[in-house]
């Protein structure tokens, strides 16, 4: 089965939670993986200006989860109140079209973030999160955010300025696509 047939047919069996954290592996807490985190500082946009400390108290307020090649790990308009960070693997993004077909979006790798958008503002998810191979990736939920606001309002607010940044970013590049596509026609 080519693997954009074997992605849509994941995505339209909602009957087994595939997309879901409940039907991942978790491996344990993110204190496990501090160290590995902060070695992702020069290769993360996200980390630029966090030190080991800023890390080590991050991480302790997230959970890591395993997924095997070809695992669903968030799954386009399933609710989500969580981002997760890629430690260790590599995750397809993948957005269905109008004519419900499933398009390659991008790859992101070791150091990146995914689903900042939902557990912001609480929306459905935008797109397909696929494993490509077996992956590592820590997970913050909302609540946990909210945590991480009130016990280190330091912290918290350099979180909260780094995903807006990082939002930013991506709608200003959107926006400059649309807009170079807009000239063609």
């Amino acid at each position: 089965m080519a693997r954009n047939e074997k992605m849509a047919q994941d995505d339209t069996d909602t009957s087994t939670g595939r997309g879901s954290l409940e039907n991942l592996e978790r491996v344990g807490k993110g204190t496990a993986i501090a160290e590995t985190i902060f070695g992702l500082v020069g290769r993360s946009p996200f980390f630029a200006e966090f030190s080991r400390e800023d890390i080590s108290i991050l991480a302790s307020y997230m959970d890591v989860y395993r997924a095997e090649a070809g695992r669903t790990i968030i799954r386009e308009r399933d609710g989500g109140d969580f981002m997760l960070l890629v430690v260790e693997g590599y995750v397809d993004i993948y957005k269905r079209t109008m004519r419900h077909e499933m398009q390659h979006m991008t790859t992101v790798g070791p150091g990146m973030t995914l689903g900042e958008m939902s557990m912001i503002d609480g929306e459905p998810r935008f797109a397909n999160c696929v494993a490509t191979e077996a992956v590592v990736f820590a997970v913050l939920h909302r609540d946990d955010m909210a945590k991480i606001i009130l016990d280190y309002p330091s912290l918290g607010s350099k979180v909260l300025v780094k995903l807006v940044s990082m939002l930013s970013a991506r709608l200003r590049h959107t926006s400059g696509k649309l807009l170079q596509m807009m000239e063609k026609y």
